[in-house]
């Protein structure tokens, strides 16, 4: 027996509630050895709030929780106390599939990276593009309006053509400082 991803449907915004109550109720329960560890994939992103870069979480899969755990023996047949276990979670609808099918470990394993990226950089609520027109919110440009001409993911930058004294002028702007006009 060996233990693999399994993904769990919640109830809507119930997701962190799910994990903390698996967590508290493996300990209280002994089902260390069938529940190894529990996720719920969120990423950092920044918008503005009146004039001020707020940094929020936001949930990668709404509605989903994900556990590595001891859940079908040698020959692939749901073990039941851990499958009650996490059936009988508050908050918890069920499994992905059922029976209930292992997540390729490669994908969990994509899920972490994405997550580890964004603590290292600030990813902006909205998507911009190239050509799209914005409005800047910050800085000593407050309240002009520009062209999107870059657009720098790495550094997390903008480059926005805006017009001054009749003249286009670029200007490099952080994701805050600007929202979609």
């Amino acid at each position: 027996m060996r233990n693999q991803w399994f993904i769990i449907q919640t109830l809507s915004g119930q997701e962190n509630k799910v994990k903390d109550s698996i967590e508290k109720r493996v300990k209280t329960e002994e089902m260390q050895d069938f529940v190894k560890e529990v996720l719920v994939p969120i990423e950092k992103v920044v918008e503005v709030r009146n004039q001020k870069k707020t940094v929020s979480n936001r949930k990668l899969w709404p509605g989903y929780v994900f556990v590595d755990m001891v859940l079908l023996d040698d020959e692939h047949r749901i073990i039941e106390k851990p499958w009650y276990f996490i059936r009988e979670t508050q908050g918890v609808i069920g499994f992905l599939s059922d029976p209930p099918q292992p997540t390729p470990t490669e994908e969990v394993d994509a899920i972490k990276m994405q997550i580890s990226a964004s603590e290292e950089t600030e990813k902006p609520k909205v998507n911009f593009a190239v050509g799209e027109t914005v409005k800047i919110n910050n800085g000593p440009f407050l309240n002009f309006s520009g062209v999107i001409e870059e657009i720098d993911p790495e550094r997390g930058k903008l480059k926005v053509t805006v017009n001054i004294f009749g003249r286009n002028t670029p200007v490099e702007l952080e994701y805050w400082q600007v929202e979609k006009a």
